[in-house]
């Protein structure tokens, strides 16, 4: 029974030390987690407008602008182009590989296009 005061005592001894210990370092943790969150990188809408990601979604039909966005080519492309940039894109978004159903579907979807 002394044993078990003994212990209860240590271990409320424990947790008074370690909270003393935390609130003593509470002023300098504070400033060193300020200065931390001033160098980190803005985000503002600025910075995103020229990023070189097109930002948006997918039109209800896809029109020749948004066939050369997904695909990374002028309108004005020709067929080799089209089927080179296309077999680029493709392997990486088919859905055999890990990529997106839609996405593929949007990708062979705008080579459409661009070959008519």
């Amino acid at each position: 029974m002394a044993t078990t005061a003994i212990l209860a005592g240590m271990g409320i001894a424990a947790i008074g030390f370690g909270g003393k210990y935390i609130m003593r370092s509470m002023p300098t943790l504070s400033k060193k987690m300020s200065e931390a969150f001033k160098t980190l990188p803005k985000l503002d809408s600025q910075s995103l407008a020229n990023s070189k990601y097109y930002r948006g979604g997918f039109d209800p039909t896809m029109t020749k602008r948004e066939a050369s966005l997904i695909l990374g080519l002028s309108p004005t492309a020709n067929k080799a182009k089209i089927k080179e940039q296309y077999k680029k894109i493709i392997s990486v978004n088919h859905p055999d590989r890990g990529g997106s159903p839609y996405i593929a579907a949007k990708v062979s979807e705008a080579k459409d296009l661009l070959e008519k």
